[in-house]
């Protein structure tokens, strides 16, 4: 009789343990559960904080802009929309936590890829000018035919028929492909619809081993003139073939001169050289830009982009906006 008693107490005890170490084990997972459940609630509400504080910083670049426009219809580099540090400066003494980095980029100063066609559908002639040379710049690697044939591709692709130019491709390369889908027969609304352009890669479109990407001057949006008080000099480059390294040179001292007129629009009289005269494709303002407004908190970060119209005399539009 003792001897059962000891061992059901020996059991007892066993048991005891085990249930202590259930109830431990479980209040360890369940205090992870909670901590994690907190960390999660944390870093949401940090990240819709910083989504209002990216965005705070989106619609002061936009009242910057409207301000601008207010003040005359220049546009250059000289002005407060381009310098990113100064619209980004104060933003910390805005927000007890947090702060933001705004961007606005001139898009009116890069080549407009769907001006490529004119109404008809043919090639517009100083568009497609423009485009050849800025792709055969050494900087992108590319041979003549390469870009030529790019050139082809990507009229095929804003083009309304469906018939291939020269060495274009339509629906026929297309559907043929591995992963087939039309070509899209209408003008491009995002610039990355163009890696599925034949001919253009990512390398291209991006940059890789040192070389730009395409990506960073081009636009989907435009009238055809580009702005030469804020395009990039491989834009600048591509305006002429009678442009040179040393005219380029000439007109960026000139837009950096402060006590230079940049009101004017004829090349000849911007930098003394004649040859280049195209005023009917040039101008001194802008309508197209993209915003990019980055929140940070500590290691966290929300970023807004958006495309956006200021009209002289009119709201800015919002084109596009996306929030990462």
């Amino acid at each position: 009789m003792k001897s059962f008693l000891r061992n059901n107490r020996g059991i007892a005890l066993i048991l005891t343990i085990l249930i202590i170490s259930l109830i431990v084990a479980l209040t360890l997972q369940f205090n992870t559960f909670m901590r994690s459940d907190l960390h999660a609630a944390a870093n949401l509400r940090d990240g819709i904080r910083l989504g209002y504080v990216a965005k705070s910083g989106f619609n002061y670049a936009l009242a910057v802009l409207l301000e601008d426009a207010s003040e005359g219809s220049i546009d250059s580099l000289r002005e407060t929309w381009a310098d990113s540090e100064a619209l980004s400066e104060n933003s910390t003494a805005l927000f007890d936590e947090g702060l933001f980095r705004v961007k606005v980029s001139d898009y009116s100063g890069r080549i407009q890829i769907n001006q490529l066609i004119d109404q008809s559908g043919k090639y517009d002639a100083f568009q497609k000018d423009c485009l050849r040379l800025f792709l055969n710049s050494p900087e992108f690697g590319l041979d003549p035919e390469e870009a030529d044939n790019i050139i082809d591709a990507v009229k095929d692709w804003i083009d309304a028929d469906n018939e291939a130019t020269r060495f274009g491709a339509e629906d026929a390369y297309y559907q043929a492909l591995g992963k087939p889908y039309s070509c899209k027969n209408a003008p491009v609304e995002f610039l990355e619809e163009l890696l599925l352009v034949r001919g253009i890669t990512k390398d291209l479109f991006y940059g890789a081993g040192g070389k730009p990407g395409i990506s960073n001057y081009l636009s989907t949006h435009g009238d055809g003139k580009i702005n030469i008080n804020t395009a990039d000099p491989l834009v600048l480059m591509a305006l002429s073939d009678e442009m040179s390294d040393e005219m380029v040179e000439n007109m960026i001292a000139y837009r950096e001169d402060e006590e230079k007129d940049l009101s004017i629009v004829n090349w000849d009289e911007r930098i003394g050289m004649g040859g280049v005269a195209m005023p009917s494709v040039l101008t001194t303002s802008s309508t197209y830009f993209e915003i990019t407004s980055t929140g940070f908190k500590e290691a966290m970060a929300k970023r807004v982009t958006g495309m956006v119209k200021r009209n002289m005399g009119e709201p800015i539009q919002i084109l596009s906006w996306k929030i990462e």
